[in-house]
């Protein structure tokens, strides 16, 4: 039997399904692409009363399942009763224990489907549905494919709920190329694909990041005319566009569904302001804010939080503090991202105080600080060197039952090394390993910095040995840390051999460690090695910074080398770079130097303005 669609067209031949297929696929019922082996259970299990029974499985199944013993033994009463119930009352079982979370069982009814199939029961086009969706959750498409070959032999009719199961199998597998192929032949034959499958095509294309993809199936979404896009797929849209930052797609997008007379939500208007934080677009996420309350839609707790983030992290405090006071008088409550959120904003000026508020204001509206909360406060007082304050925030942290973890350790073992208290800071890294918290690159660097910047090179390389046996990988900032160490007490090879071994090893140094380098080299008169080193950072994609430039050119300066210097000047302002006031106090010094000829002397003050 050959099915034709009203477009037509032949099903067989317009879905060539034989690659997909394994080598034998007989056209009896033996079904042999079911591979699994079936279990068995007993079959002389009685039921006193079969409608009773069949009414009570329809009931358990429309309630659903949270354990695999239960449908199944339902499954094996049903198969024992005589006649068999009808495919239908199978078919409500099987879709229950497909929507069983978290990991539906489509093993198992594949399983079933296979002893129903022993047992004589004729399949139906919905049963083969379940069947056909079972097999592409598995990451199975092909027998997907095999399912509806077999539903044609059978003299079925596949309908749209066949071909939307395929196309989300291939979505299911990341193969989106053969979804928009199935689409555009489904049309083609005269299928009218619903908002469903739509929805997890945009969302397959969006995930991706495939926006241009997802607005030419819009605009062939619409010129169908069979299904007009909804909310939910203009928001998927949207959404992408944004976390791309293409915001000026965005507005027109938002803009137009409006004109196609679709109402935006809180979700859009949320989209949008994220959107706009995220680029620091403050005056337009404020117009937004503006423009959702006008049309009734009532902002939620996250939206505020995007915008008091936003706020705090362009250090625009009162504005924060301005949305914090608006979300209570609208009677939204902050939670411990708003607290938090604030917090930090607090931090990042330096008002420890109106952060400490905060944290105890927190504690009396019934939002417990969490270890977020603690990490924040221990942050700004590093920032602010006040290290007297780690010790006891991390023990009123224990005391309300939250463990501190690596960042809190990091916090107040960089505030200590900048206090220059380098023995309680050692002292914490003992504490934290013994308490099972294993110590990162970033907390290394901190006692490796405090370390070099007092000399003590020793305990330096014996922390380096300590990192190496935790198997902590050092990065360029270590190595940066370590070479001016080197550099500082007078280890010039060791210095010299650290950078060989980064380049050697095949790690691309950046222009801090260079600046370091060149730095070390002039100060201990290698200037031609410091030029030669200089020189090739343009070469090996790594351009000289203003740091760069002033480094080399004030020992050029210093050795009265007045046309290497100038011929450096011509090219960092080439490169929109400025003398450091080092710099220029160095070329003062040199005007007023009677060995300086007046022509070294007149060049110095036409290419450095005095």
């Amino acid at each position: 039997m050959r099915f034709t669609t009203k477009s037509g067209f032949d099903l067989i031949s317009l879905f060539p399904i034989a690659p997909l297929l394994p080598s034998r696929f007989p056209g009896n019922l033996r079904f042999h692409f079911f591979h699994r082996k079936i279990s068995t259970y007993a079959s002389d299990v009685h039921v006193a009363d079969s409608k009773l029974f069949l009414n009570y499985v329809r009931q358990q199944s429309k309630l659903g399942f949270n354990k695999i013993d239960h449908p199944l033994s339902l499954f094996h009463s049903m198969k024992s009763i005589r006649p068999l119930p009808s495919i239908i009352d199978f078919c409500m079982l099987f879709t229950a224990m497909s929507k069983m979370k978290p990991n539906p069982p489509f093993s198992s009814i594949i399983t079933l489907f296979k002893q129903l199939h022993f047992s004589g029961l004729r399949p139906d086009g919905h049963s083969l549905n379940i069947m056909a969706n079972c097999y592409c959750r598995l990451g199975r498409v092909d027998l997907g494919y095999s399912v509806l070959s077999y539903m044609i032999k059978l003299g079925y009719r596949p309908d749209i709920v066949t071909f939307n199961t395929l196309i989300n199998g291939f979505i299911h597998i990341h193969r989106l190329g053969n979804a928009i192929q199935l689409l555009d032949k489904i049309v083609k034959l005269g299928y009218e694909p619903d908002s469903f499958v739509y929805g997890i095509m945009f969302k397959g294309l969006c995930r991706i990041g495939d926006n241009l993809g997802a607005l030419k199936l819009l605009r062939d979404m619409e010129s169908h005319a069979h299904c007009t896009p909804d909310i939910v797929i203009y928001n998927t849209i949207i959404d992408s566009l944004s976390k791309d930052g293409l915001i000026n797609e965005v507005v027109n997008l938002f803009s137009e569904m409006q004109v196609k007379g679709i109402r935006p939500e809180v979700v859009t208007y949320n989209i949008l302001i994220r959107g706009m934080c995220t680029l620091g677009r403050w005056k337009e996420a404020e117009d937004m804010l503006s423009e959702m309350m006008a049309k009734n839609l009532i902002p939620q707790v996250p939206t505020y939080n995007m915008l008091i983030d936003m706020y705090c992290k362009d250090g625009m405090i009162d504005e924060a503090e301005a949305v914090f006071r608006l979300m209570t008088e609208k009677g939204q409550v902050p939670d411990l991202i708003t607290y938090n959120t604030l917090m930090d904003g607090y931090c990042l000026r330096g008002d420890m105080d109106k952060a400490e508020e905060l944290m105890i204001l927190m504690g009396k509206e019934g939002c417990k600080p969490d270890v977020i909360s603690y990490n924040i406060l221990l942050n700004g007082y590093s920032r602010s060197k006040n290290s007297d304050k780690g010790p006891i925030l991390m023990n009123e942290m224990v005391l309300q039952g939250i463990p501190p973890n690596i960042i809190t350790y990091n916090s107040i073992i960089n505030g200590l090394c900048k206090d220059n208290q380098l023995e309680s800071a050692l002292k914490c890294l003992k504490e934290m390993e013994c308490h099972g918290v294993k110590p990162d690159v970033v907390t290394y660097n901190s006692l490796l910095d405090g370390l070099c910047k007092n000399r003590r090179m020793d305990e330096a390389m014996d922390l380096l040995k300590n990192m190496k046996k935790n198997e902590v990988h050092p990065d360029m900032i270590m190595y940066n840390i370590l070479i001016r160490g080197l550099w500082n007490v007078g280890k010039h090879e060791e210095a010299v051999n650290v950078f060989s071994f980064v380049v050697a090893k095949g790690l691309r140094p950046d222009v801090r460690l260079y600046n370091v380098m060149i730095n070390g080299l002039c100060k201990n008169g290698l200037l031609t090695d410091a030029n030669e080193l200089f020189e090739k950072m343009d070469g090996i994609r790594c351009s000289p910074d203003e740091f760069t430039f002033n480094i080399i050119i004030q020992a050029f300066l210093e050795i009265k080398d007045v046309k290497r210097a100038v011929k450096l000047v011509c090219l960092m302002r080439d490169k929109g770079f400025a003398a450091f006031n080092q710099t220029i106090l160095s070329v003062v010094d040199l005007l007023t130097d009677p060995n300086i000829g007046d022509a070294d002397k007149e060049l110095l003050k036409r290419y450095f303005d005095i």
